[in-house]
């Protein structure tokens, strides 16, 4: 076991700034110093005079394609590339190769992070029309939740069957994360567009192919079940203004049975990108409007969405830079998320006090998640410094996910990951990620 002390560090946590000094000792945090007057005998001293310190982001949403897709990414290759990224913590989705319906498959992903991660990590439990029984199986202890598709998807892993819905809305007792586009929507818009182009549709035309239509019809469709059943449901990656009408932000987080996601890339993006970055930035949901983009960034502001995350979904460049209908959608986001939050901050679209509550209070607390999310003495010591008003533009030799591009190639940010701990373990000194898998299986409180 080791012991650091973070001298001088300037606190962002539980909606404060402040400067303190905060001792880490046997993977946990033993005492947090505002008169940064205390100094026991450590293993090391970080001077953190002039850097921020913050709790370790936990991504609520990451594809890291393992098992059968790991030409484009690994368990490996992107936990490092999260934790370079400040990101201490993620849980993975189920629309690998083969999906993860089974308990047996699910154990498998467990099995293989305990091996290569060196952040923490979880494993939704893929739902599909068929598999209820094996469903509701799952541990809400030891997993982060179930994913329902209710969009196009991987596999089979489209849940269509309102039957099936229904029934997963009504028996599942665990959080419930769906992915929400209206399949019959993007059919219809898919053959206008079609009509128009033939099969030279321009990337410009993702938006209006997945529409604000498709989008609002799925989620709202959601909704309206969880309300039916009571269901615990957490809608990921919203990307419509119409959408934030069905979310709540006059109740505490910890009454919501209803909860909102936004992504980094429909905080960062609009459709006029579309002519420079193409399909580096096809997601689905789409990047939509500037005014889509202005309502997101108010709901996270106000409570109305409740965290941030990335859908980090890495492709090879070959097939990114395929035509529109071969070109999957999906890229890799894990390495600069939380410092794009900080560059948000210095623009004035949030608060610094935002970053660490949309990413890590707000995600322990939605998924009851045992000891981690804040900086608190007694809680896993999960922590990131970062350095302010340390210039650097993003280079392809920098990149860490395997795929080895990223949507914010040549961006240039203001601030810097100094240094990342998993569990009180060194994994990221700000150049290069350690060898340690300090990684651990994140539990839950339910």
């Amino acid at each position: 076991m080791t012991s650091t002390l973070f001298k001088n560090a300037t606190l962002i946590n539980e909606g404060t700034v402040r400067k303190a000094n905060v001792v880490v000792r046997d993977e946990r945090i033993q005492a947090i110093d505002f008169s940064c007057t205390i100094q026991p005998p450590v293993d090391e001293v970080i001077d953190a005079n002039g850097c921020y310190l913050i709790p370790g982001a936990i991504d609520d949403q990451v594809h890291f394609r393992e098992p059968g897709l790991t030409h484009k990414a690994e368990i490996a290759t992107e936990s490092r590339a999260a934790v370079a990224g400040g990101i201490t913590s993620f849980m993975e989705m189920p629309n690998t190769v083969p999906n993860t319906l089974t308990q047996e498959l699910l154990q498998q992903k467990y099995d293989r992070a305990a091996q290569v991660s060196p952040a923490n990590y979880s494993f939704f439990m893929g739902a599909s029309n068929d598999n209820l029984e094996e469903v509701l199986k799952t541990n809400p202890k030891t997993v982060c939740g179930v994913k329902v598709f209710m969009g196009s998807s991987t596999g089979n892993m489209l849940v269509d069957n309102k039957e099936v819905l229904e029934s997963l809305f009504r028996e599942c007792k665990m959080l419930i994360a769906t992915h929400c586009e209206d399949e019959a929507t993007i059919r219809r818009n898919t053959e206008a567009a079609k009509a128009t182009y033939g099969d030279v549709v321009p990337m410009s035309q993702h938006p209006i192919i997945r529409s604000e239509e498709a989008c609002y019809l799925s989620s709202s469709m959601a909704v309206e079940l969880a309300k039916k059943h009571n269901t615990r449901l957490h809608i990921l990656h919203i990307s419509t203004s119409k959408e934030l009408s069905l979310f709540r932000n006059d109740i505490p987080l910890s009454e919501k049975r209803i909860t909102a996601e936004a992504c980094i890339h429909h905080l960062w993006f609009t459709d006029k990108d579309y002519v420079e970055k193409g399909s580096f930035i096809k997601w689905n949901p789409a990047v939509k409007t500037e005014s889509d983009r202005s309502a997101i960034q108010a709901a996270i502001k106000n409570g109305t969405i409740d965290v941030v995350a990335t859908d980090h979904a890495p492709h090879t460049l070959a097939e990114k830079q395929e035509s529109y209908f071969k070109a999957p959608s999906g890229g890799p986001l894990v390495q600069h998320a939380v410092v794009a939050m900080f560059e948000l901050a210095k623009k004035g679209a949030i608060e610094l006090v935002d970053i660490p509550r949309l990413m890590a209070h707000n995600v322990a607390i939605m998924f009851d998640i045992v000891d981690r999310g804040y900086i608190r003495e007694g809680y896993c010591a999960d922590l990131v410094l970062v350095k302010p008003n340390a210039n650097w533009i993003v280079t392809k030799e920098s990149l860490l996910s395997k795929c080895g591009w990223s949507p914010f190639e040549g961006a240039s940010f203001s601030n810097r990951i100094e240094g990342t701990w998993v569990n009180g373990t060194k994994v990221y000194d700000g150049k290069s990620v350690s060898d340690s898998l300090a990684g651990k299986r994140l539990l839950f409180n339910r």
